[in-house]
């Protein structure tokens, strides 16, 4: 596996290796000892899998606070996805920063989020399939977001000319600024 470190303390973004022939390819996408061996010791728990119809969906800004927050290792599944995760961890350096990466079936990219991140993407592609690691097990009462479109993130999301694909919770969502931060560094 390539594990490349970003400038966000804690994100990852990480590229299994691929053993192909005729018949198609293998990757190993999680391997506790592999990582463990890099210093990434993470319990994930549960998988989640979902599916975005039409291009230019956006799901996110979101996050699971504590005392059930999650780590995330993201990839894609079908399409391509511009993934993006937000340090909203207080007292960080990077503190509001945020860093996004194209995953896709063809590049096998994956992201790993530590928990303190908001976690959102975009469809670059019809039916795409985003499938993602969770360290620990969804709680209701702890769920939440941020505006996707926030100006004080400033994401630069790819796709700019279309009309994005928004759930009512995420076009409704606080900004970063006024959200309840459970999160510190």
């Amino acid at each position: 596996m390539d594990i490349q470190k970003l400038d966000i303390a804690g994100l990852l973004l990480i590229t299994p290796r691929r053993f192909g022939d005729e018949r198609g390819f293998f990757s190993e996408s999680w391997n506790r000892k592999v990582l463990a061996g890099h210093g990434i010791d993470i319990d994930f728990v549960q998988d989640n899998h979902s599916l975005s119809k039409t291009v230019g969906t956006v799901r996110g800004l979101h996050f699971q606070a504590p005392p059930h927050a999650q780590a995330k290792l993201v990839r894609c599944g079908r399409g391509r996805l511009f993934d993006v995760a937000v340090d909203a961890r207080k007292g960080s350096p990077t503190f509001g920063q945020w860093f996004g990466a194209e995953l896709s079936f063809d590049n096998g990219k994956q992201l790993l989020i530590p928990e303190g991140f908001l976690h959102g993407f975009m469809t670059l592609e019809p039916d795409t399939e985003i499938i993602y690691k969770c360290s620990d097990y969804y709680a209701p009462e702890c769920d939440g977001s941020v505006r996707f479109d926030d100006p004080d993130i400033g994401i630069d999301w790819p796709l700019k000319d279309i009309d994005f694909t928004v759930s009512a919770k995420d076009r409704d969502a606080p900004s970063f600024a006024d959200f309840d931060n459970p999160f510190t560094f």
